[in-house]
């Protein structure tokens, strides 16, 4: 049975010396899912036979390195194929991206792989992920139904960065 984070928020912060990382699914308010095309993350309306893609997560084993109060700093991936999520410049402009790595060899890195980690808010039923090397940008996903996964810190109307994790159980 999924478990909405709301009662993952404390176990997030509690399991530092985690074995595996935690499973689940993302959508954004308007109830659409991750799909992965190509290698672009693409932000879909959730119907009978879309199969959304499952995000692995699992806590930064040295939290006490990062910025204080900022959110549960936390690796973010998906199952298959095995990528990571990670924020890069391109140009001047803070980009998203995926990358072929293991999530597990990032949790065992001896120091924090900051343009691999966000921070995790979470109020309600609503997360926010932000980047740990971009302060201030979010993972988010535009209005328009279709459109890729973005980084931006221009939030509001157009670009929706609340979204509902569901741990699978």
């Amino acid at each position: 049975m999924p478990k909405n984070l709301n009662s993952m928020g404390d176990s997030l912060r509690d399991i530092g010396t985690a074995l595996y990382p935690q499973m689940g699914n993302i959508q954004d308010i308007n109830h659409r899912v991750w799909i992965l095309q190509g290698q672009t993350l693409i932000a879909v309306p959730r119907k009978q036979h879309t199969v959304s893609v499952t995000v692995t997560l699992i806590p930064c084993q040295h939290p006490e390195t990062l910025e204080k109060d900022r959110g549960n700093p936390i690796y973010l991936g998906l199952k298959e194929p095995e990528l990571c999520l990670f924020c890069t410049k391109v140009g001047e402009q803070p980009t998203l991206q995926l990358q072929e790595q293991k999530i597990m060899d990032l949790y065992k890195e001896p120091e924090p792989v900051k343009p691999f980690l966000f921070y995790h808010n979470q109020s309600g039923r609503n997360s926010t992920f932000e980047s740990v090397v971009f302060p201030g940008w979010f993972i988010a996903v535009s209005s328009e139904g279709g459109s890729p996964v973005i980084l931006t810190q221009e939030l509001g109307t157009d670009n929706m960065a609340d979204f509902e994790l569901t741990i699978q159980s």
